[in-house]
């Protein structure tokens, strides 16, 4: 089977990595066009697009979807399947009817749960102790469509959001070439999504990691593991941004005003919330890099008494 790929980003670089070692044919791949990155905003090239070159599969990066020159290429191409992960952009209608067989997309969620952009940090934030993939047959409402195959994932404790996208980013991946084979074999099977069940995953924003010192330790702890590596919890102390990049809870409970430090040890910054104690094992000042909270602290002349903002 003839399959176009559409991604962006590592996590659907995993895929395309595994479709080419499992030696199935694909014929094209789309990605974004190649943007400025980093302090020196460099032009950086897709993953999927350096993936391609180096396997000497054509490339196509247009700015809009439904641009006759785009569409005929697809057509000429004759896929029987597109499969998009990650890609950034919502396929219209007229892209969605042009393989022969479906296009299909990798979700990081459940769903219908956490439909949307960030599936995978709005399950941590929320602090649930599960969640999974779902590859679905593509509709024109978005991570709307039938399920094709599901598979759970435990979250765990501790884990960052970046961490438990790096481990489905390999299990979908499998999952993926197995769910083609299936489908080239004729063994398709679809089932409707249930529209009373959908909970939304929407865009991250920079806002979203500041930190209410009045909410509790554990809400405080699955925040800065959920908004890893961007962007990140942060608070402030003496007017400077700073992020807090590692936690622990302690489920004891502390007289003090949430916010204000209360301890501090090699372990780390002890700070009371609106329920028990978040120990800071690891922060991000402003204009400087990521050290032990206990060395800021030093450098800082932290005191117990002290609050953060």
């Amino acid at each position: 089977m003839k399959i176009v790929f559409f991604g962006s980003d590592d996590f659907a670089g995993e895929s395309l990595q595994s479709l080419l070692a499992e030696k199935f044919s694909v014929v094209a791949c789309v990605t974004q066009p190649d943007r400025p990155s980093g302090r020196g905003l460099q032009i950086i090239a897709s993953p999927i697009k350096t993936i391609a070159c180096e396997s000497n599969i054509p490339v196509f990066q247009p700015d809009h979807l439904n641009e006759e020159l785009f569409l005929s290429q697809m057509r000429r191409l004759g896929a029987d399947i597109f499969v998009v992960i990650a890609y950034g952009k919502i396929l219209p209608p007229v892209v969605l009817k042009i393989p022969k067989v479906l296009c299909m997309n990798v979700h990081g969620s459940l769903l219908p749960k956490y439909r949307g952009a960030a599936p995978v940090n709005w399950a941590i934030m929320n602090g649930d102790i599960e969640t999974g993939f779902s590859i679905i047959k593509m509709s024109p409402k978005m991570d709307a469509g039938e399920i094709i195959v599901q598979e759970k994932m435990l979250i765990g404790h501790d884990e960052t959001s970046q961490s438990l996208r790096g481990r489905m980013a390999k299990a979908s991946a499998q999952c993926l070439c197995r769910t083609i084979q299936q489908i080239a074999a004729g063994q398709l099977t679809l089932t409707p999504q249930d529209e009373n069940t959908v909970t939304l995953a929407p865009k991250l924003t920079k806002e979203l990691g500041r930190i209410d010192w009045n909410r509790s330790a554990q809400e405080i702890h699955n925040l800065i593991r959920g908004l890893v590596p961007w962007p990140a919890g942060y608070t402030q102390y003496h007017g400077k941004l700073l992020k807090i990049l590692k936690t622990t809870v302690m489920n004891q409970s502390a007289s003090q005003l949430p916010g204000t430090v209360i301890n501090i040890t090699k372990q780390g910054i002890f700070v009371a919330t609106g329920k028990n104690i978040l120990v800071l094992e690891h922060v991000h000042p402003e204009s400087g890099k990521p050290i032990a909270a206990h060395a800021f602290a030093l450098g800082q002349r932290l005191q117990i008494g002290s609050s953060f903002k």
